[in-house]
């Protein structure tokens, strides 16, 4: 049996709740569902990855961003190539409102629940933090 090398590239994520702690996903221009936050640049902490994602995706005000993470996942993603691996490190924030505007990285937001997660298409992240989710 071959033994794959992992090649991790870390993405910062941020969960932002609603009042019934349901949490924020983006749509995608793929039309696919992905919790809001990308990769980690080589020179960024946390914090500014996350506030700079928020902004560039949504145009969204960050106004506070947990100081430790709530959860660490990996997930496989076989269909890439050049990236099969995500680990993706997940902090809890809240913007100054949810005035989103559109863009090729976000044409719709929507808060969704473990329970209603499994009627859209995610990546496979989501699919993961999911089942953290029911698992605890």
């Amino acid at each position: 049996m071959e033994i794959q090398q992992a090649w991790y590239r870390i993405s910062v994520k941020a969960l932002i709740y609603n009042e019934k702690w349901d949490f924020l996903l983006t749509k995608e221009n793929n039309w696919t569902w992905d919790i809001p936050g990308w990769w980690l640049d080589h020179w960024e902490n946390f914090d500014v990855c996350i506030k700079r994602e928020l902004q560039e995706e949504m145009w969204l005000e960050v106004i506070w961003i947990d100081k430790n993470p709530k959860y660490f996942i990996t997930a496989h993603k076989p269909e890439s190539k050049t990236r099969p691996w995500l680990a993706n490190i997940f902090y809890e924030v809240k913007v100054k409102d949810l005035n989103f505007t559109p863009s090729d990285e976000c044409v719709e937001i929507w808060f969704f629940n473990k329970d209603n997660i499994n009627t859209i298409n995610t990546i496979v992240n989501v699919k993961e933090f999911v089942n953290l989710l029911k698992n605890n």
